[in-house]
């Protein structure tokens, strides 16, 4: 029985493995997916906020996420993937995980971009083992969808984030507690 135990154990971890390696996405085409979603977010963000090609025209880079899955009972959470652009180029690609604990119901889904604006703000990111989105994020938003607000598109602000294409029950949509780490797809 002892033997049957270690057997099923060590099955087990073998299982588990495999079914990680699977969702992986090493050798699949992952970055491919990834960043065909990518091209898809920056063309429904530039159709629907034409300022926001100024602002990509200006940041060191962009970390677009296509789409973040948000929900929460009591405790929640969210996850997404994505990629980073410096220029038209993918340079590397991320995850974006947050936790959250309190009174919330709900779930939703968007996309969002964040805009390095300045090189050292760029560097730091990609430098970071575990870049954390915090409370000096500037929110992009605007009433309406042909114009971003003034002030944000002429902010000095390091880090510029445009949440869109939000669905869901649930109000709202914060980056901050984000965690943001490199992948391999």
């Amino acid at each position: 029985m002892s033997s049957f135990s270690r057997r099923g154990f060590t099955l087990g971890l073998m299982a588990a493995g495999t079914l990680a390696a699977c969702n992986n996405g090493v050798g699949s085409g992952g970055g491919a997916v990834i960043d065909a979603r990518v091209d898809a977010t920056l063309n429904q963000m530039y159709n629907e906020y034409p300022g926001t090609r100024d602002l990509a025209s200006r940041a060191s880079g962009m970390l677009v996420m296509p789409l973040i899955t948000n929900a929460g009972f009591g405790l929640g959470g969210s996850f997404g993937r994505g990629a980073l652009r410096v220029g038209p180029s993918t340079v590397d690609y991320y995850s974006a995980t947050s936790g959250s604990a309190g009174l919330q119901i709900g779930a939703q889904q968007f996309s969002y971009v964040l805009f390095f604006m300045t090189p050292d703000a760029l560097l730091e990111f990609r430098q970071s083992p575990g870049w954390a989105a915090s409370a000096n994020i500037e929110y992009a938003v605007s009433n309406q969808s042909d114009m971003l607000r003034a002030e944000t598109t002429t902010s000095l602000s390091p880090v510029i984030a445009v949440v869109f294409g939000q669905t869901g029950l649930r109000l709202g949509a914060t980056l901050e507690g984000s965690k943001y780490t490199r992948i391999i797809p």
